[in-house]
């Protein structure tokens, strides 16, 4: 082994957490390197929407917003007392030093990266009838990235878990629109701007990225400019400790020495079967996730081996899911769509359909028989209305889903609960009562199409109520619905300024945790679209400050 490298700090994962961290290390004058167990950097946000939730930012304010800080604690603090169960942790003094920080973030980002942010009109907070909620929404995401600024670091970038078609650089709020490209002129506006946009590109040889590829990338790129190496494929073996202090990273050839600290921004621990059998509830495993195939609880373990606490570990950031053969594909917009119903293993409803993603899993498992399967149903009008997991409308659904029992088709109701193993006489009673509250415009079982949220992926050309209308037209499907995540959500417990504490609160010297490694700020809800993203580089941003003595 060669002599120990000194650093400032090292960071542990190249993600959007790590990134920031090694970002503001750099502009706060520390020398820092980061350490990437993948081929890859970008980590689960390079395979996210890239949106990023912090309230009351300057983005916002330039494109009109007029948001405020004690709305967005009222909001903030309501939802996740809300959501909360017994023994959960407070978190307030996470809340408020994310909510006092962000903003910081997003002009750090514009200001030492290629990267530029527009708000996502329209894309509502998930409960925006709460007390502080916004129905406009507070989420922003990175405009069109050129590929070009990254050079050959191009072909290390971690890849989209699911790619648009043809190459089409596809922004979050262009997707809600082209849902109804076959429904409402600003789908058609929006679908010509996008193929122009993909023909311009083309024709120039520039490659665009957006989302989460875009966030990614602008972060990697901004690294570059400070000369912050990133080391690939350098997984951790384990922590350098000495007289109780975390002084730097082992790998399996070096030693890194870190004098200001070490930060694990490892991701969760999706894809380690062990630990979700151990912490989660059944059933749980690694097929179901879209999160980064490196993310299996290396920081997290390898902290807890020094007497580290952990919270939220049965919790995620979940979302109902199809199981294709290719791998899930995590449900947005379809489930709101109007048409559609999802029922359990009985043939019933159990939540609104349209309901933010982690609410309609916690209502899965919330059954006395967890809903898995649960089976999404629509009819043929549905189908010949709208995208269904980038399949275009009227599009027949693969043969590889019928073979794998993903999906399943029939001329009548009954026939298709056959098929999918739920009582006939439920399903098609559960389907009449819904058709009747699409005719009156009212959902008086889960309130669908009350919320803002709700109508944000709705058709507004269906009337009264943008998200409900009646099965009618055979054949009908179903299509199977898993438990499916974005990461885990559970990890270190960590103080406001990132710093891993012990199971009796006292700080591990040395040692800070942000993103996924940690508990997030969150608790068991989801305040927003890009509310996994704007709280994980918040506290990596915070660790590198309190390394840097400027906290």
């Amino acid at each position: 082994m060669s002599a120990a490298k000194k650093f400032d700090l090292v960071v542990v994962g190249a993600g959007g957490a790590g990134m920031t961290a090694a970002l503001t290390a750099a502009t706060s004058g520390l020398r820092a390197i980061v350490l990437e167990k993948s081929p890859c950097y970008g980590g689960s946000t390079a395979r996210s929407g890239g949106g990023v939730w912090i309230p009351n930012n300057h983005v916002l304010q330039r494109d009109g917003v007029v948001d405020d800080a004690s709305a967005a604690a009222t909001y903030l603090e309501h939802i996740v007392t809300t959501a909360a169960r017994p023994g959960d942790p407070d978190g307030a003094a996470l809340r408020e030093a994310f909510l006092r920080h962000g903003p910081a973030v997003l002009a750090l980002l514009e200001r030492e990266t290629p990267l530029r942010l527009g708000w996502v009109r329209g894309y509502s907070d998930y409960y925006p009838e709460a007390p502080g909620g916004r129905p406009m929404g507070r989420s922003v995401e990175p405009r069109p990235f050129d590929a070009s600024v990254l050079g050959p670091l191009r072909s290390t970038l971690e890849p989209p878990y699911l790619a648009a078609k043809g190459g089409l650089a596809i922004t979050q709020a262009e997707f809600r629109w082209l849902n109804l490209a076959m429904r409402h002129p600003r789908g058609v506006s929006t679908a010509a701007r996008v193929g122009a946009r993909a023909w311009a590109s083309r024709m120039r040889r520039r490659e665009l990225l957006t989302m989460g590829q875009a966030l990614a990338a602008g972060l990697r790129a901004g690294l570059a400019r400070h000369d912050v190496p990133v080391s690939l494929s350098t997984p951790m073996a384990e922590l350098v400790v000495e007289n109780g202090r975390v002084v730097g990273v082992r790998t399996e050839s070096d030693v890194l020495l870190a004098e200001k600290g070490v930060v694990l921004t490892a991701g969760g621990f999706e894809r380690d079967d062990t630990m979700r059998k151990k912490y989660q509830k059944e059933p749980i495993g690694t097929e179901w996730t879209v999160g980064a195939e490196a993310n299996t609880g290396d920081g997290i373990r390898t902290a807890q081996d020094l007497g580290a606490a952990v919270q939220l570990m049965d919790d995620a950031w979940w979302g109902p899911s199809v199981p294709l053969p290719r791998g899930p594909y995590f449900l947005l917009a379809e489930r709101s769509l109007p048409g559609c119903v999802l029922v359990d293993v009985q043939g019933r409803r159990f939540v609104n359909e349209a309901a933010p993603y982690v609410d309609a899993v916690h209502a899965i498992y919330e059954q006395a028989d967890p809903a898995v399967p649960a089976w999404l149903v629509f009819d043929q009008r549905y189908r010949d209305r709208y995208l269904f997991t980038a399949k275009g409308p009227r599009q027949p659904l693969p043969g590889s889903w019928y073979r794998a029992g993903v999906a399943a088709k029939s001329s009548s109701l009954a026939g298709l609960a056959e098929k999918i193993g739920v009582p006939a006489s439920a399903l098609e009673a559960t389907v009449a009562r819904f058709n009747g509250f699409a005719s009156t415009g009212k959902d008086e079982d889960f309130g669908r199409g009350e919320s803002a949220y709700d109508r944000y992926y709705g058709d507004p050309r269906v009337k009264p109520n943008p998200n409900l209308a009646a099965l009618v037209k055979a054949p009908f499907y179903a299509v199977k619905i898993v438990p499916g995540d974005l990461g885990t959500k559970g990890g270190l417990v960590t103080d406001e300024r990132s710093r891993v504490l012990r199971e009796d609160g006292g700080v591990i010297p040395g040692l800070y945790a942000a993103g996924n490694t940690s508990a997030q700020v969150m608790g068991r809800t989801y305040a927003g679209p890009g509310a996994t993203l704007g709280p994980a580089m918040t506290s990596g941003y915070l660790a590198a400050l309190d390394a840097a003595g400027a906290l």
